[in-house]
């Protein structure tokens, strides 16, 4: 057998088997080579930093591509979109590029270490503590995530939609609503639908398991040193002697970390219980069945599994098995056969925020356009639901606010 039918022997049935369909590859003396695989053959080869253990891509010299300065530089023209006039970015603006080239410069040297948060509580609607980074450290995350998003984003499930491009909370209450129509028949048949959240996701998150997860992946000594030295920045008060815990709310990598964390959870779901028909949003997830009996008695593995694997717990209050005529509540809708809502606490909170927000234009606080960018952001937000009466309503208020 020559090398040449060797090499097509091997893309078509061995080490490159697994890749996606179809491609017209150049072998031997420049003839197309149709084969059944799709492969990226002249990349594979050249990449001789990635390799393949059980089926999972592995790989072992990204800590370069993170603290490169093309890469940092660009974290820096995502970071400062709509932030231009923030003081502490206007300082760090100030000396641009004295400031990356000496992040750059730590990183490089592993002299780097991740600041204090600066922290403050907000309500949206239930209080939240948020733990704010510096410029510096906002600009290296933004560079991780480049990097490290797309090496991740891959193995997550299609119906996980928090913080990936091309998804977010209403392509999931979409799929959701979709799921909910096709598990009913076109609305011809009861179902029913599990819904959970996990307690204080963020806080609970054990540092030790994360990393675990991530050295599956990646083996490049000085990206883990530095993963490390990001995740170990922050420790929330479910902290212990015995155990790290906690992601800061308001990191950009905590967002990449929240679902590699959680898609342990997601590839449980699918390939251990079996679930068809399951979405989740962060830390809010849905199960949806014909058969009430089933997701009962999936409830107590749910439990286990993310006790004893993740060490994290359902919140009890919040765990709900609904039939679909009942409406099921997700990510601020209430999906109904035929028909969605806005949940009712939603639509207070927006009545709510918008009156302040006219507040602030009397007292001259925001713009004329800022204000109306608001009201224009509300309706968008009832533009994905059954909503028109409440949007004029809405409106009407508005023009009052207004002029009162």
């Amino acid at each position: 057998m020559t090398c040449q039918q060797n090499s097509l022997y091997d893309i078509q049935n061995g080490l490159l088997a697994f890749l996606p369909e179809r491609i017209a590859i150049l072998l031997g003396h420049g003839e197309p080579v149709r084969i059944q695989r799709f492969v990226q053959v002249v990349r594979f080869f050249e990449n001789r930093n990635v390799k393949f253990i059980n089926g999972m891509k592995i790989h072992n010299d990204i800590f370069k591509r993170i603290i490169s300065l093309e890469n940092l530089f660009c974290a820096w023209d995502e970071f400062k979109k709509d932030k231009r006039k923030k003081k502490d970015v206007m300082r760090f603006e100030w000396r641009l590029e004295e400031n990356i080239f000496r992040l750059h410069y730590e990183l490089r040297h592993k002299h780097y270490r991740h600041e204090p948060y600066t922290s403050f509580y907000i309500t949206d609607p239930k209080v939240r503590h948020i733990h704010k980074a510096t410029v510096r450290d906002r600009i290296l995350h933004h560079a991780m995530f480049a990097v490290l998003n797309p090496l991740f984003e891959p193995s997550f499930i299609p119906h996980s939609f928090s913080c990936q491009i091309g998804k977010g909370m209403h392509r999931g209450v979409n799929v959701l609503e979709r799921m909910l129509r096709q598990e009913s028949h076109n609305h011809t048949k009861p179902c029913f639908a599990l819904k959970c959240d996990i307690q204080k996701f963020f806080g609970s998150v054990d540092h030790d398991i994360l990393f675990s997860i991530l050295v599956r992946r990646i083996q490049d000594d000085d990206a883990l040193w530095l993963i490390k030295e990001i995740i170990g920045s922050f420790r929330s008060e479910n902290t212990t002697i015995f155990e790290r815990k906690g992601l800061p709310i308001g990191n950009l990598t905590s967002q990449l970390f929240a679902n590699i964390y959680l898609n342990e959870l997601d590839q449980y779901v699918k390939h251990i219980l079996r679930a068809k028909k399951y979405v989740r949003y962060t830390d809010d997830f849905v199960i949806i069945s014909e058969d009430y009996t089933y997701l009962a008695n999936i409830i107590m593995p749910l439990r286990e599994f993310l006790a004893n694997r993740l060490l994290l717990n359902l919140h009890p209050r919040k765990m709900t098995i609904r039939k679909f005529s009942q409406g099921i509540d997700f990510l601020g809708y209430v999906v109904l056969p035929r028909y969605r809502v806005l949940r009712t606490k939603t639509e207070r909170r927006i009545f709510r925020k918008l009156h302040l927000r006219t507040i602030d234009f009397r007292n001259g606080n925001i713009r004329q356009e800022t204000l109306k960018q608001s009201l224009q952001s509300y309706l968008g937000v009832l533009s994905h639901a059954n909503a028109y009466l409440l949007s004029q309503e809405l409106q009407n208020h508005f023009w009052y606010w207004q002029n009162e």
